[in-house]
């Protein structure tokens, strides 16, 4: 069995962005208006200097003080999910997928998820990623990404606003003023753009994208892709 670990990153660039074709094909059925504003092209701005990394696992961070991660950070398997808060289908991963894979593979320690931002579809974007990590900086990044995603604004609407995400953070039970400081901070913005960076050197240009153990799943795919990926990279990583 080959060592997973040495694998390289450069065919899974190739596969990320082949099977991006499929993920334009469904924006542009299940969403017009973000297909206007950038989603049915599936493209992102251009890339910056950011080197792509030379395997999959100098992606992973398993830093056990990320609050934008959740699992062991020892889980033999790693799903780094590239997201956005205006994504349609963000979305509905977040809504059908997630939780089934929370409770069946984070709980047991199978499953580690590690979120990066990457807010391809304009400012409102890059804002709502910044209010992501401003909720983060109070461990409670994961309960802002339900709130968002439960009551999802259209893409570019205009109302994605400081306001907005103030009102979420409060709902949350959120330090409003803590909030609101750290959704102005240059390192908040800083970190937001270097992970779009990262996503962007190997080879994502629209969300929702996976990398799992390094194998990219693309899309909000049925949740059964997912268990099927999880399992069988969890049984490559016991062998």
């Amino acid at each position: 069995m080959p060592d997973r670990r040495k694998s390289p990153v450069v065919p899974l660039v190739i596969a990320v962005i082949a099977a991006v074709a499929l993920a334009v094909v469904l924006v542009r059925g299940g969403d017009e208006e973000a297909a206007k504003e950038g989603a049915a092209t599936g493209s992102a701005p251009a890339s910056t200097s950011t080197a792509p990394p030379e395997t999959w696992e100098q992606l992973v961070r398993r830093d056990p003080d990320d609050p934008m991660a959740l699992g062991d950070v020892d889980a033999p398997v790693v799903m780094i999910a590239y997201s956005e808060f205006q994504c349609p289908f963000c979305g509905k991963f977040a809504r059908d997928t997630e939780p089934a894979l929370v409770e069946k593979y984070v709980e047991d320690g199978t499953l580690r998820i590690e979120w990066r931002d990457f807010p391809y579809l304009g400012p409102e974007s890059s804002l709502a990623a910044q209010g992501g990590r401003a909720a983060a900086a109070q461990d409670r990044f994961w309960e802002f990404e339900e709130a968002m995603y439960a009551d999802q604004l259209p893409p570019n609407s205009g109302r994605l606003d400081e306001g907005h995400l103030v009102s979420v953070a409060e709902k949350i039970g959120l330090d409003v003023d803590r909030f609101r400081e750290d959704l102005a901070s240059p390192d908040v913005e800083r970190a937001v753009e270097e992970d779009f960076a990262e996503g962007q050197a190997i080879g994502v240009t629209g969300t929702p994208a996976f990398v799992v153990n390094g194998v990219p799943v693309i899309g909000a795919q049925p949740t059964e892709v997912f268990e099927q990926t999880i399992e069988k990279a969890a049984e490559d990583a016991g062998s």
